[in-house]
């Protein structure tokens, strides 16, 4: 083994330069001249033993010789291509040919340079030199590539999303574990396989160019579906997310993602929802049925009033239609009067069968000043029985609302018996109650406005909460249910002092676009 010099001692090479020439004059010239570069120095005579040499050294260059006797140097470059363990060695071609032909046919069969006869010294060393260089990096390059290769490997196999490789003719170029695991193909059965004949996406039923992929590996798109059905190897059906992108150089990546215990949660979350919802309506039911409790005695009456007026006229004319004659016009207007007075007993019922009872259908199109109406009518009981007035300010140009029209009525119904309540037996009751639409921006606000006692600050902080109360046999209940039943129906509810004196208890609805 030939010494090293002190530069290469210093970068801790030993690279291997093979020298192949029939002409023992030509070798010493080239050995001479390389000696003390920094490499390990072969010699071959011929080429069957530059062939072997290369073989079991496998050197970093190789000055090859073209004209040679038996095997010329063109088929030893060619030979030593067609060799996986020799492929990567680099060969530089010696020749007094002087025409391009030779030179062209030097890199046909793989050479990488070409010096001619007589060579200059420097010229040589130059050369070698720089495809030493070249050949370091190629190797650096490859050590990289199989590193990253085994990294990619390695986060392909730790990922929790199952990646499959499509070739640009749909064919399966690898699989990892987790798309194994989610799809029950092992790599084995599915590498080389057309995704379309395993049924993975539509069950086998779906033409190829109907399949999400095609669009990746045959068009060079990017697409994606945040839940498709995979038919997996066992004939199980499952969810999954699923983007297909195209790769470079033709194919696509199909990355798969398990959401089946997603659409388990958002199914359970869909039921609680339902559940709460459920629970809502009945709370507010319940609520409705207090409030109607609350409301009964001013019922009786405002029903007993009709009533007796009915008992009444019918006497009379009961005792008319006994005499020998009676005025046919005078009871014809006794029996409207009766008409009339049942009708208003009736409508009193009405007005309270269709607030006690559960909604069913849920939301509908509804005139919010229209609503507001039919409450002020049926809180009149609670406005007689309390001497408050109540007042209706409408906007006149506003747009419907969809909403659950029984619910927003316990809502208006509940704020205006409390401002009712709050005037009653206080100076400023003469005021009444006032009610104002109005809109704002894409919501149509409705306002009750008393001018009582006011609430006190320490209240003001838990006015809309459960069980909250400022009244001494109140359940705390009304005012967190007409929260509830506001924002269910998209809207806010709250509450603001008055400058001078009373509240103001407001809510608002999303118009029905």
């Amino acid at each position: 083994m030939l010494e090293l010099d002190e530069t290469s001692k210093q970068a801790g090479s030993l690279e291997r330069v093979l020298l192949v020439d029939d002409n023992p004059v030509n070798l010493q010239i080239l050995y001479k001249t390389l000696q003390g570069s920094g490499y390990k120095l072969l010699i071959a005579k011929d080429g069957e033993e530059a062939l072997d040499i290369a073989s079991k050294v496998k050197p970093s260059v190789i000055l090859l010789d073209i004209m040679m006797p038996g095997m010329d140097g063109y088929e030893v470059c060619r030979t030593l291509k067609q060799n996986p363990l020799t492929v990567n060695i680099a060969v530089i071609f010696l020749s007094a040919l002087e025409d391009s032909k030779a030179k062209v046919k030097g890199f046909a069969v793989g050479g990488v340079d070409y010096i001619a006869k007589p060579f200059q010294a420097d010229e040589v060393v130059a050369r070698v030199r720089n495809h030493i260089k070249i050949h370091r990096l190629e190797q650096q390059l490859a050590r990289r590539n199989i590193e990253l290769e085994s990294e990619n490997q390695q986060i392909l196999d730790a990922v929790g999303e199952g990646i499959i490789g499509l070739d640009k003719n749909g064919l399966i170029s690898f699989i990892n574990p987790s798309a194994s695991r989610i799809t029950g193909w092992s790599a084995v059965d599915s590498i080389g396989e057309q995704i379309s004949t395993l049924g993975l996406l539509g069950g086998g039923q779906l033409a190829e160019h109907d399949l999400l992929p095609y669009r990746s590996y045959r068009m060079g798109q990017t697409v994606s579906s945040d839940m498709e059905y995979l038919h997996c190897r066992d004939k199980t059906i499952i969810p999954v997310a699923i983007t297909s992108t195209p790769r470079a150089g033709g194919g696509a990546v199909v990355a798969l993602r398990d959401i089946g215990e997603w659409v388990d949660s958002e199914e359970k979350l869909r039921l609680a929802r339902e559940e709460l919802e459920s629970q809502r309506q009945n709370i507010a039911h319940i609520e409705r049925l207090n409030t109607t409790g609350a409301m009964a005695a001013g019922i009786a009456h405002e029903v007993n009033q009709p009533l007796t007026a009915v008992s009444n006229y019918s006497t009379v004319a009961q005792r008319m239609m006994q005499g020998d004659k009676f005025d046919q016009e005078k009871l014809i207007e006794i029996l409207e009067k009766i008409n009339r007075q049942a009708l208003r007993a009736s409508d009193v019922i009405q007005r309270m069968r269709s607030y006690v009872k559960k909604p069913e259908s849920g939301r509908r199109e509804i005139s919010i000043n229209k609503l507001l109406r039919e409450v002020i009518a049926l809180a009149e009981v609670d406005s007689r029985i309390n001497d408050v007035g109540i007042d209706l300010v409408p906007d006149i140009i506003l747009p419907k609302v969809t909403v659950d029209a029984v619910e927003i009525q316990q809502v208006a119904l509940n704020l205006i018996r409390n401002a009712m309540e709050s005037m009653a037996g206080i100076a400023n009751s003469q005021q009444g109650v006032v009610v104002k639409t109005g809109l704002q921006g894409d919501y149509v606000c409705v306002e009750v406005i008393d001018a009582g006692s006011g609430v006190s600050e320490e209240a003001q902080k838990g006015i809309f909460s459960p069980f909250f109360s400022t009244k001494k046999s109140g359940m705390g209940i009304g005012l967190s249910v007409c929260q509830a039943i506001i924002q269910a129906n998209g809207g806010q509810i709250g509450f603001r002092p008055n400058p001078e004196v009373g509240s103001t208890f407001y809510f608002t609805l999303p118009t029905t676009v």
